[in-house]
Parts: C-alpha cells; structure tokens; sequence
C-alpha cells in the first residue's frame, strides 16, 4: 500500500516500541521517514535515523532541520518520545516530576515548535501525538505518567485549535496497556512477573496487551489524507479499557 507515497514524516522515539512500529508502517505505506532519537543506531534502511534528546531544544532543532533537508521538507510529525514513571505522589521526587514533564509534554512542545515552520509549508501537514490510557483513567501507582499524559491530551487539543486554520491538524492517540520495551522491563522487576502480566491482560476487555503494531495502525490513520477532516481527535486503542465497563467473569 502506498497512501502516504510523496509525503515526508518525523517520528521521535523512533528506534523501538510503539515508535519504530510506526516509523515502519509509515515507510510501508510509502512515505519517507526520519527517526529521532537518543540512540538511532539499530534504525535500518529505508528509514534515515538521526540523533536527537528532546529534551534539549538546540538538538531538536539541529535534528529536525537535518530530516527536513534530507526528506526534502516535512509534512508528518509524529510525537512519540517519551519515558514513564512508578507511584503515588509520595513516592517520586521533585526531580522526577521536573524529567517526566521535561520529556513527556515540553519534548513534544520542542519538537512541534520546531517542526511548524516546515508543516506550514504543507499541503498535507499532520502531528500526531502519543498519549495514553493514563490520561483518561486513573491508575494505580502512576501518579506522575498520569499527569504528564494528562497535559499531552489537553496540549493536543490547544494544539489544534491553534493551528487548524494554518491547515495542520492535530491529534493524539491512547493506547492501553501495550506489550512494549518499557511494560516488559516493569514485568521483570515484578515480585511475580507472570501474575503481573496477566493482570495487565485482564484489566483490559479484550483480553490482552495491545500491541506496538495497532497503536501504529492508528497513528498512521490519523496522519494520513484518509483522516483529513479528523483533528483535535483522541483515538483510544486500548481493548475497551477506558469505554467499557464489565460484569466479572462468573467462574462458579
């Protein structure tokens, strides 16, 4: 398929995850596509990998000029850079808070600022933003993530009423609890990492962890011309965790 064929795309986090699974459906759908990040090194043809901290303004910069020059100009951002934290509000320092929000909400605000110039000059300019289930629910022992994807959500929505009349649409999806690099690392550290992911799986009503690729399946749609008239969006993909409520399972 090639419905994104001419068009050129950003995505930040890029080299694992919910980030590189997107960065490659994006590819496959024909668009050329830069990612960003801190360590690019793994990202493979066709996609170009530059190296960018998106909490340093001066190497967002330098980086989304460079996948400007080398795309030819830039009609996608994806938003996707990000890092989670664990527990209540006693529980993570003041400087955690400062790092969380620092990545989470003002990395997208440094990418995006820099990105505008370029969009602008699209005839098909789309930023789409990776929020969460955290932003909707609240959840056990996420205090801190919750509050960043929190600003995401309402960041995306200022974001598109801000910029719609430039012709930029903005969106954001919500993915639920997905089987990615950071989920995997908290399974491990749990006391019994088997019970923790099948609770994972059982608080969502499908019945499992969504997957890096669905969440891309999203995000590609709402950047695409096929999601032209859809902005100021939040795309739940999450297995009915934030619309659905219910009855237990009767296992009597």
């Amino acid at each position: 398929m090639t419905g994104l064929s001419g068009l050129r795309a950003v995505v930040t986090g890029g080299a694992s995850g919910i980030g590189l699974a997107t960065a490659r459906a994006l590819a496959g759908q024909g668009a050329a596509v830069a990612v960003l990040d801190l360590e690019p090194g793994g990202v493979s043809e066709p996609l170009l990998g530059l190296q960018a901290d998106v909490s340093d303004d001066a190497s967002v910069r330098a980086a989304v000029e460079q996948a400007a020059e080398r795309l030819g100009g830039l009609d996608i951002l994806v938003n996707n850079a990000g890092i989670g934290a664990v527990g209540t509000i006693e529980d993570n320092p003041d400087e955690q808070w400062h790092r969380v929000l620092d990545v989470n909400v003002l990395g997208m605000v440094r990418t995006t600022r820099a990105a505008l110039p370029h969009l602008r000059r699209s005839a098909h300019a789309a930023v789409v933003n990776t929020c969460s289930i955290a932003a909707t629910a609240g959840l056990p022992q996420r205090a801190l993530y919750c509050a960043s994807k929190g600003a995401v959500l309402s960041l995306t929505l200022a974001m598109a009423a801000d910029h719609v009349r430039e012709g930029i649409r903005v969106n954001c999806v919500n993915p639920g609890t997905a089987d990615t690099p950071w989920v995997s690392r908290l399974l491990d550290a749990a006391d019994d990492p088997e019970a923790e992911r099948a609770a994972l799986n059982a608080r969502q009503p499908l019945g499992r962890l969504v997957t890096a690729d669905e969440v891309a399946a999203a995000i590609v749609y709402l950047a695409s011309p096929a999601a032209a008239s859809v902005t100021g969006t939040a795309l739940a993909v999450d297995g009915g965790m934030q619309g659905l409520r219910m009855r237990p399972v009767d296992r009597s």
